[in-house]
């Protein structure tokens, strides 16, 4: 039974990579636990032995050699000693075995739990670990279910080894999209919580952060650092603003992110579904960068406020309607985008 013992744990690291020396403690602590159970008369001076090179396990009671025994369950005679071995003296102590049919049936099936919920956390722990260096990352998951009174989305994701099913609320859902069971989708982790359930998983598919793991994945500029994301403002399912820069004044950073004929920044919007994305040039200038956050809208002059963090917009009377746009949306994303607060008006009122 021992070796199949030691089996069984080496067996349980290689399939779901729990360290054996994690399962060993479990396991000690649960046979000293379930010993404990049934024999409340001995504190501390029982042990259990693993040993892995010779494939034994042993459960002893540590005693103190004395001559005269007062505590039977911590002490052993010397004539008794000896009988085990004649080099044993007064003040020795004696690791005397206890015969695992004196565990009762109620403390084995103890034992037997806490083993259970020793692997249980042991991989709670390593899907968390795994799951946690994903933060802000996208990952592929599957639609397991699709709640009917809520919306709500199980999409099962999974990292390098690990599964895990997780959450997709209706308000992190891009607006209009329609997702059915077994649909293959890209979310976006924003964070991973320890629960008394397990890890929980927060994704989404209506963050910023999607946008910009989007571009990462498919301009390699964006991966290699020569081209970088310096703001996104984004209203999922509808439309996004990203300002992006280059160093290097003999790369285009916009036609870097569009790609040629289109096929860059195509492919992430179908992965959105249909979602509009503006790319303008970020500029330390304010005012270029909030003129050019305001596209398509052409823009006559941009003045800072005495606040620091507003300013007023000039534009051309028939370009009115197109700077604020549709309910407003083109300078509510690009005041998001810039920090500043916008006021926009014709030329005929200036």
């Amino acid at each position: 039974m021992n070796a199949e013992f030691f089996a069984a744990i080496e067996d349980i690291e290689k399939e779901k990579g729990i360290p054996r020396e994690y399962m060993y403690e479990k396991i000690q602590q649960a046979m000293l636990a379930a010993f404990r159970k049934d024999n409340p008369e001995y504190g501390e001076n029982v042990e259990v032995i693993l040993d892995e090179a010779k494939k034994r396990i042993e459960l002893v009671v540590n005693k103190t050699v004395v001559s005269e025994v007062e505590d039977p369950t911590a002490e052993i005679d010397l004539e008794s000693a000896r009988k085990l071995s004649k080099r044993y003296a007064e003040g020795d102590t004696v690791a005397i075995p206890v015969e695992t049919k004196k565990f009762g049936r109620i403390a084995a099936q103890a034992a037997k739990q806490v083993i259970i919920q020793g692997i249980r956390e042991a991989e709670r722990g390593m899907i968390y670990d795994e799951f946690t260096s994903k933060e802000h990352e996208i990952l592929t998951g599957v639609v397991s279910r699709i709640d009917p009174r809520t919306g709500a989305a199980s999409i099962k994701i999974s990292s390098n080894s690990e599964f895990t099913e997780a959450l997709l609320a209706p308000g992190e859902q891009i607006k209009g999209e329609e997702l059915h069971e077994g649909d293959r989708i890209k979310v976006y982790v924003v964070e991973v919580r320890r629960s008394t359930r397990g890890p929980q998983v927060m994704i989404s598919r209506t963050h910023p952060g999607l946008v910009k793991r989007l571009f990462e994945l498919e301009v390699p500029e964006i991966y290699d650092g020569t081209v970088e994301i310096k703001s996104i403002a984004r209203e999922a399912g509808s439309r996004t603003k990203m300002a992006v820069w280059c160093g290097d004044p003999a790369i285009d950073a916009i036609g870097a992110c569009v790609g040629p004929r289109g096929g860059r920044v195509n492919s992430i919007v179908e992965e959105l579904g249909g979602e509009k994305i503006d790319i303008i040039k970020y500029s330390d200038t304010p005012e270029d960068y909030i003129a050019a956050a305001l596209a398509p809208a052409e823009v006559v002059s941009v003045s800072l406020l005495e606040d620091g963090r507003s300013c007023r917009v000039i534009v051309p009377d028939a370009q009115l309607s197109l700077a604020i746009g549709k309910e407003g949306q083109n300078a509510r994303l690009a005041a998001k985008l810039t920090g500043y607060k916008i006021d926009i008006k014709p030329v005929s009122e200036t």
